[in-house]
C-alpha cells in the first residue's frame, strides 16, 4: 500500500497568475513516480502516495519540478496523512468556530518556525484567536480572513515560509485520505 502525502502549493490558481491546471498538474507528480495522484479543488492540494520501498519526492523536487515542467514557481508544503489526521483531531478551536470557511490552519514549512507563533498566542485577540497545534497553527477569522489582524501577524511572522488552508478545505482533504 502506498504512503500518502499531501502536497499543498502556495499560491497557485489565485487570480490570474500562477495557473495551473489540475491534469496538468496530477501529471507531473506521475511522472516523478508518485502514485495515486488526486488533486482537491482548483488551488493546489494534491493527495498522493509513494510505492512500498519508494521515496516520495521532496519539496525541492516538487517546487523544481513545478517550474522546470509547467514554468510556475511555486513553494509546497508536504504533510504526512498521520499528520492531516492528527491537525483534524487537536484542533481547539472548533468550539469557537461557526464558519468553517473562516477557521484556519495555517503550516509552516518547516515545524520548528511555530515557535516564532508562541508570542502571538499569548496575546488577547478579541474576537479572533490563535491556537498553536503540534505542526500547525489554526487561526479563527470570524470577521473575514482578509479583516483578520491574527492572521495578517501570523502572517507577517512567517513570511513566504506558510501556507494556509481553511477548515473546510482541510476536511476535503482529509476526506481523501479516508
Amino acid at each position: 500500500m502506498a504512503r500518502q502525502k499531501i502536497a499543498l502549493i502556495r499560491g497557485i490558481n489565485v487570480g490570474k497568475a500562477k495557473r495551473v491546471a489540475m491534469a496538468d498538474l496530477r501529471a507531473l507528480l506521475e511522472g516523478l513516480g508518485c502514485v495515486d495522484v488526486k488533486t482537491l479543488l482548483n488551488s493546489g492540494n494534491v493527495v498522493f502516495g509513494s510505492p512500498p520501498g519508494g521515496r516520495s519526492p521532496t519539496t525541492s523536487t516538487l517546487e523544481n519540478a513545478l517550474e522546470t515542467e509547467l514554468g510556475v514557481p511555486a513553494r509546497f508544503t508536504l504533510l504526512s496523512a498521520a499528520e492531516v489526521k492528527a491537525l483534524r483531531s487537536e484542533n481547539p478551536l472548533l468550539d469557537r468556530a461557526t464558519d468553517h470557511t473562516k477557521l484556519l490552519v495555517s503550516v509552516p514549512n518547516r515545524p520548528a518556525d511555530l515557535k516564532k507563533l508562541e508570542p502571538l498566542a499569548n496575546e488577547d485577540w478579541k474576537s479572533e484567536a490563535l491556537a498553536l497545534g503540534k505542526r500547525v497553527a489554526y487561526v479563527w477569522a470570524p470577521h473575514g480572513v482578509l479583516k483578520s489582524a491574527v492572521g495578517q501577524a501570523v502572517a507577517r511572522a512567517l513570511g513566504d515560509d506558510v501556507t494556509t488552508r481553511n477548515w473546510a478545505t482541510m476536511l476535503k482533504i482529509v476526506a481523501l485520505l479516508d
